[in-house]
């Protein structure tokens, strides 16, 4: 069972920059991926990114180039360094885990299905 908790969120004027973090307790291993994804009212929940047990990373055309998502193993610590953020980036942003097999391929599409998330966020955006 993994306990995940976000922090970081807040309010930031287009153009700026957040970085989300969020830690985790329970048991993983090499098989688990992390990821990111994001619900704006309204709207159905998107991946913003994710990251395998070998560090490899994928993400949406909506935010490649913008986001980072970076894992400390010995911190239990996730991060996502998002730049350039529009109003559109505004949501409740959450972090995800879950064991997945495989090549990393386009599976950050899986992150909003993933069992293990937490509480959740808040990223605003202005204009």
């Amino acid at each position: 069972q993994l306990h995940l908790e976000e922090s970081g969120g807040g309010s930031v004027q287009a153009g700026g920059s957040l970085t989300l973090t969020c830690t985790w307790s329970g048991y993983t291993d090499v098989n688990y991926c992390f990821g990111w994804f994001r619900q704006a009212p309204g709207k159905e929940r998107e991946a913003v990114a994710i990251i395998d047990g070998h560090g490899a990373t994928n993400y949406p055309d909506s935010v490649k180039g913008r986001f980072t998502i970076s894992k400390n193993n010995a911190a239990n610590s996730l991060s996502l360094q998002m730049n350039s953020l529009n109003p559109e980036d505004t949501a409740m942003y959450y972090c995800a885990a879950d064991r997945v097999l495989g090549p990393i391929g386009t599976k950050y599409e899986l992150v909003p299905h993933f069992d293990y998330r937490g509480q959740g966020t808040q990223v605003t955006v202005s204009s």
